[in-house]
């Protein structure tokens, strides 16, 4: 078993949520499109969850000059965090900033 933090991992994906279809980078985990995710790491790029939950974009942390993209699975209700990019659907970035971080299950 890896036990590396981070493994970088290149997938191209159509999003389960909205259908777009999307070129990895080896650092895409998101659609850029809706922000939706999928639930299939443990440590980024890893692939060993077995949850496989659709993982809703449900806020927007700001760290200095970055976005932080906080994600909640519709499945199993954890809750991560993953850098925007500069791909990313800024109107729907700013709409999420709006959401209070504060009241997202940890």
């Amino acid at each position: 078993m890896n036990t590396r933090r981070f493994q970088k991992t290149i997938e191209n994906f159509v999003c389960e949520k909205c259908g777009f279809v999307t070129k990895g980078t080896g650092y895409t985990n998101h659609c850029p499109h809706c922000l939706w995710s999928k639930h299939v790491d443990i440590n980024p790029g890893d692939r060993q969850s077995g949850c496989k939950g659709m993982m809703k974009p449900v806020a927007v942390e700001i760290k200095g000059q970055k976005y932080i993209i906080v994600h909640h699975c519709t499945k199993c209700g954890i809750v991560k965090r993953n850098k925007a990019s500069v791909d990313d659907n800024f109107d729907v970035i700013l709409q999420l900033s709006t959401n209070p971080v504060n009241k997202i299950a940890q």
